[in-house]
């Protein structure tokens, strides 16, 4: 493993969990903080674990199978029936299908999550821990599109980077996104950076979200967070690609 490797992985700062359900919701604003769920542990029926165990989710997680294809050459879908969309990402992601990822605090509580996932670069810096990760999440109760999609880009990077807020939280207000593929919402970004360097793993971050209404009018967060800074971070132009992929699930 390079030096640079060494430091990619920032989810080992706070914990890596892999649950069934993605339900919580996220308030951060400009001074990042937990979300209101963030004081509940996971469901009694989830497996949590700081090193990042997977759990299948019980009913309509994703599909991972031949049904759906890429819409761009040589990458892969993640599809969510939970949230009815499609993205796709770079064929050398690992797709989670049916599962759900996040995030725990120092006492081993979640405090964010998201289903339908896929990692880059898994186990870069320590065991079941990636240089980055995106899926999908619901969005419902929030005030609009724009809220949804800027608080949930600064809950990523405060959960997955910084939950002692040692660095400089920034936030991009939220503008109007249109998908290659038909989806139209709103779309976000936030960074920390300065973090500080506790531990090998320690980096700075960042995250890039859309929020949007599926055809069943249910509003629905897309997230990728990423490391920052580092020799492996997800670049912003295969973060966009990867935007511009967004697109409606078809069960027919």
């Amino acid at each position: 493993m390079t030096a640079a490797l060494a430091v990619v992985a920032a989810a080992v700062v706070t914990g890596v969990v892999l649950l069934k359900d993605d339900g919580e919701e996220t308030s951060a604003h400009d001074d990042p903080k937990p979300p209101p769920s963030a004081s509940a542990p996971a469901s009694p029926s989830a497996s949590a674990s700081p090193s990042g165990s997977a759990t299948q989710e019980p009913t309509g997680g994703g599909r991972g199978d031949d049904e759906v294809k890429p819409v761009i050459d040589g990458w892969k879908p993640v599809v969510s029936t939970k949230r009815m969309t499609v993205f796709d990402v770079p064929a050398d992601w690992k797709v989670e299908p049916g599962m759900s990822s996040g995030f725990l605090d120092d006492k081993g509580k979640s405090v964010i999550s998201m289903s339908s996932i896929a990692s880059y670069k898994s186990g870069a810096c320590k065991a079941d821990n990636s240089v980055g990760g995106t899926g999908t999440k619901g969005a419902q109760g929030a005030k609009s599109e724009a809220d949804a999609a800027e608080n949930e880009a600064l809950s990523w990077v405060w959960a997955a980077f910084d939950q002692k807020k040692t660095g400089k939280f920034a936030r991009n207000k939220a503008t109007p996104f249109t998908s290659d593929h038909g989806v139209s919402g709103y779309t976000s970004s936030a960074t920390v950076t300065g973090v500080a360097k506790s531990d090998a793993c320690a980096t700075d971050g960042k995250a890039f979200t859309v929020t949007f209404k599926n055809k069943q009018s249910d509003l629905v967060t897309w997230v990728l967070y990423s490391a920052k800074g580092v020799k492996d971070e997800v670049s912003d132009d295969v973060i966009k690609k990867i935007m511009s992929s967004l697109r409606p699930l078809s069960l027919s």
